[in-house]
């Protein structure tokens, strides 16, 4: 097949993630609910991948570009031997050993930066597991999600594509009130809302440089040491109701990424409570006291947060985002803001759910995300990819873990005759011990963990304070009869 030998540049978040200093992976572990036909997959592959440019180049010796080349499917496929009398009774265990080992095995840079591995093994929650793995430079996850639309069907409707996700528009900072009255009104919101907005741009960029230089959280049981970084990662997952979700959010008028901030601080703040209980307890010879409140005052406890940059932030499908020009481009067009989250013991549940609401709106009231998108580009052409790629690794180091939410398909899906159990996706290359990923799928949402097992060897009790956070909070709201 001839190939386009014409060169296209990377993004700046790209270059940041392919640099050695970081090389950041995502990572998806995808269940099926039938075993994976190997052949079905390989056959699927080689008739699209290279419709898609980013699955069929490779990056350049100095990392700034992509270079189109031939793809030979099967080096990218590997579908290991199982026994399965050895993991009749051990298949999640299996399945959990096999994706850590890989965050130890780089990939191949002579080629396109991809793999899939195909796991035919029974879980707790699928018949077989298929894990996704590719360079973080490759896409984030809003393509990566009009991907899989793209290359699915509906399982309901095996003939017909899963139903578009609606695009979300901004929304207005001005009430549907204020929009209503004479222009005084207006003008006097707008000169102050302006105020507002270069004020928490400034007090956010101080506090940006403040945390790359000098500002660190505290030392907390879920905060990774300097060498977290290249100690091997495990991942996992658990679904929780996405209805139970919706209905918090319309009952408290908030949106979806506020419940899941709230859940968030509420089961991290439980977890921690009962690291300092413990670590009280064995201070004092093995003593079982019980002490209602063990956090510390004052901790301070920051998590990064992605933000869709792409000035149309509905998704689109696959072929128009890859157009050159599109408003919603593939690629990794996103940044980040720090959120300081609110680490206490609180008698109404309610309360960490107004936090983070009041939190994520003063957040969405300033410039800082894309001003840093804007500095990482300037900073890769003044000071290089290196120097980039090392200020950016200081910032992450500083705080103690990142949260994202990505919406996933409306409805149950399938590929190629396979259908899809659940989508769980992360990533791996991170400073952090602990990673935080919900995906919403079907009528699910699926929380992901990634941590560091060294510092965090029991994470299934982070999954179970969440679940017992959502149910605490639904309880309170139907005491009060607001649902």
């Amino acid at each position: 097949m001839q190939k386009n030998e014409e060169e296209e540049p990377l993004s700046p978040m790209a270059r940041v993630f392919q640099s050695p200093g970081i090389d950041l992976c995502a990572i998806i572990n995808i269940g099926f609910k039938t075993k994976i036909n190997p052949d079905v997959v390989l056959d699927a592959l080689k008739q699209n991948v290279y419709k898609h440019p980013r699955f069929s180049s490779k990056l350049s010796e100095n990392g700034e570009k992509w270079i189109e080349t031939n793809v030979n499917v099967e080096d990218h496929v590997i579908v290991p031997y199982i026994d399965p009398e050895e993991t009749c009774e051990v298949g999640q265990s299996f399945v959990d050993d096999y994706i850590s080992r890989l965050t130890l095995i780089p990939l191949d840079r002579s080629r396109p930066l991809w793999d899939i591995h195909i796991l035919n093994v029974k879980t707790s929650d699928a018949e077989a597991v298929g894990v996704i793995r590719f360079n973080h430079a490759l896409a984030d996850g809003m393509s990566f999600i009009s991907l899989v639309l793209a290359c699915t069907h509906k399982t309901s409707n095996p003939d017909m594509l899963p139903t578009a996700i609606p695009s979300v528009k901004r929304r207005s900072t001005v009430s549907h009130s204020l929009e209503k009255n004479g222009r005084f009104l207006r003008a006097i919101f707008t000169i102050g809302s302006t105020m507002r907005l270069i004020w928490n741009t400034l007090v956010d960029m101080f506090l940006l440089f403040a945390t790359m230089l000098f500002l660190k959280d505290t030392n907390t049981p879920l905060k990774g040491g300097a060498n977290v970084r290249s100690n091997p990662k495990r991942f996992y997952h658990r679904n929780i109701s996405l209805g139970d979700i919706k209905l918090i959010k319309n009952a408290m008028n908030m949106t979806i990424n506020d419940v899941l901030l709230g859940i968030t601080q509420a089961a991290l703040s439980s977890y921690l409570n009962r690291q300092y209980e413990q670590a009280k307890n064995n201070e004092e010879d093995g003593a079982l006291t019980s002490y209602p409140n063990n956090l510390p005052d004052g901790i301070r406890f920051r998590a990064g947060c992605t933000v869709n940059l792409r000035s149309d932030i509905g998704f689109k499908p696959l072929a128009e985002m890859m157009v050159k020009d599109s408003k919603c481009r593939w690629g990794n067009y996103f940044s980040f803001f720090i959120l300081p989250l609110s680490i206490g013991l609180e008698t109404d549940p309610l309360v960490y759910l107004k936090k983070s609401k009041a939190m994520m709106a003063r957040k969405k009231h300033s410039y800082q995300a894309a001003l840093t998108y804007f500095l990482i580009k300037i900073s890769l052409k003044v000071l290089g990819a290196k120097a980039t790629t090392s200020l950016f690794n200081q910032h992450l180091m500083n705080i103690t873990t990142c949260v994202s939410n990505v919406m996933g398909p409306m409805e149950e899906i399938c590929f190629h005759g396979h259908p899809v159990a659940y989508i769980s996706p992360s990533a791996y290359g991170h400073s952090h011990a602990l990673l935080i990923h919900y995906t919403s799928y079907a009528e699910e949402m699926t929380i992901t963990i990634t941590v560091d097992p060294t510092v965090i060897p029991d994470p299934h009790k982070i999954f179970d304070d969440m679940e017992e956070s959502l149910k605490t909070m639904k309880a309170v709201l139907w005491e009060r009869g607001l649902l």
